[in-house]
């Protein structure tokens, strides 16, 4: 009988059980409640001391891919920009979204291809009115509607200011227009009257006598800093240099006088000059994150609009040597740029990206950096670079796409390219001629494949025009006042 009551308890026994256990439950539930408040008053605490990182973009206007030391110069001087690269990821095949400055400078900012925007060449353009074709009516300013990297921070929480160069349309659309909470120099012109002050720039106050305007740039973007370190902030420091009229400070032109030899591809010693200017602007700014101790919550990018200027002669700018040609044409010169990403505590240092990436692409890595966000009917045709910086090894895309239906006064015609993995197609609009290059094996495109591979041309050629006619992309027509 013994063994029938194993384990069981009397009346009394079972309600003094059953206190305890009440008991032992809500004690277990008060630590929980407890546990519960104070993670929860943890996550808040640290969600207000969570702030996102601070941006800095450079954007140097005609720098060339092969300009800097750390892509090759042995010419040019470039040491603080050498140190990014080394404490940064440098990108080998980084490309402007188009062969001049405007219309990649609307797509760094918005993440829109330049022929979806219809901003398809620098503003107002070059007029050919005896050409073969005619060029499309394209749009010759930035939208203020269009969500762009200002307001996208802004709503963040970021303080917002853009520096220098901007030539996106008149004063209706200057970057104050925008969603910037500054504007320091920008207007619609594409070069500076003079790189010296007085500078004779509407919107930036002339210096004292002999200031050099790269210096200034830097001296307003350390200003800025100072004033916003208690908060992210985000500047965006499209420097005027190196574009025309190419200017230096005499004693480092002469320096560069004395290095030069008249064999080199590049030589030119004022050219030189003006680069180590944005060379200094950018150690002047650097050392001032690190005397406010911002340098490690800091990210910086330093890139280009296009492909160096070659021009002719002796006196030519630069060499994009071993890459073809420069400004205004479809080839690697006009197109392949520069591009670096220095991100504390994330991009690894020294690390060398070789995935083909895009001006476009800057936007939505911007707004992944920050956390913000872009509206649903806002497309962007660029992928963010977050992956590559922190060390994958490819970014998941169909193809890099140019769009530029305009004349260029170096000779280009209006063409469009496609690059999908190692091939390159261009099409040339005037004839239907298309080239075909291998840029693995031929990065100076040297050898046209289009008659040797004719099925990658084709197959090339109509994703390139499906592409244009899924976003829109204006072609030029037959010109009834052409002269040949």
């Amino acid at each position: 009988m013994k063994a029938l009551f194993w384990g069981c308890h009397s009346v009394k026994d079972q309600g003094e059980t059953a206190e305890k256990l009440w008991m032992q439950s809500t004690l277990r539930a008060v630590l929980l409640f407890t546990v519960v408040c104070q993670l929860a008053g943890l996550a808040r605490a640290q969600a207000a001391a969570y702030r996102p990182p601070n941006i800095i973009l450079i954007l140097v206007d005609d720098l060339g891919w092969a300009d800097l030391g750390c892509y090759g110069s042995t010419f040019h001087e470039t040491p603080n920009i050498d140190r990014l690269a080394r404490e940064g990821v440098r990108f080998t095949q980084a490309y402007s979204a188009c062969t001049v400055c405007s219309p990649t400078r609307a797509s760094l900012l918005t993440g829109k291809s330049p022929a979806r925007l219809h901003i398809t060449d620098w503003i107002p353009g070059h007029k050919r009115p005896e050409a073969k074709l005619r060029v499309p009516d394209w749009t010759q300013h930035l939208a203020t509607n269009e969500w762009n990297l200002a307001k996208a921070l802004k709503s963040a929480g970021y303080a917002t200011i853009s520096i220098g160069k901007w030539h996106l349309g008149g004063p209706k659309f200057y970057p104050e227009q925008q969603g910037f909470d500054a504007n320091i120099g920008g207007t619609d012109r594409g070069q500076p009257p003079s790189y010296v002050s007085p500078y004779k720039i509407q919107t930036l106050p002339d210096g004292p006598p002999g200031e050099f305007l790269t210096d200034r740039e830097a001296a307003e973007a350390c200003r800025f800093i100072e004033a916003n370190r208690a908060r992210p902030f985000f500047i965006y420091l499209p420097h005027y240099a190196v574009h025309q009229p190419i200017a230096g400070k005499p004693g480092v032109v002469a320096k560069y006088r004395a290095k030069a030899k008249p064999d080199a591809p590049q030589r030119n010693a004022t050219y030189a000059a003006l680069l180590e200017s944005v060379d200094d602007a950018l150690g002047r700014i650097r050392s001032k994150l690190d005397e406010l101790k911002l340098s490690d919550r800091t990210v910086l990018i330093f890139t280009s609009d296009n492909g160096g200027l070659i021009l002719d002669g002796k006196n030519a700018p630069t060499s994009n040597a071993p890459l073809r040609s420069g400004k205004g044409s479809p080839y690697e010169g006009g197109v392949r740029v520069p591009l670096l990403i220095h991100w504390p505590n994330r991009a690894k240092a020294g690390a060398i990206c070789e995935a083909p990436v895009m001006s476009i692409d800057l936007f939505p890595t911007l707004l992944e950096i920050a956390g913000a966000k872009r509206p649903l009917d806002h497309p962007s045709d660029g992928r963010s670079l977050v992956p590559l910086v922190s060390g994958a090894a490819a970014l998941e895309r169909e193809a890099l796409y140019w769009h530029y239906p305009h004349y260029h006064p170096g000779g280009a015609t209006p063409y469009g390219a496609i690059r999908q993995g190692d091939f390159k197609l261009i099409e040339f609009f005037e004839d239907g001629r298309l080239e075909l290059f291998n840029l693995k094996r031929d990065p100076g495109e040297q050898q046209e494949l289009a008659a040797d591979h004719p099925e990658v041309a084709q197959r090339l050629q109509n994703q390139l025009a499906a592409w244009r006619k899924e976003i829109g992309a204006q072609m030029p027509v037959a010109n009834p006042h052409y002269k040949p």
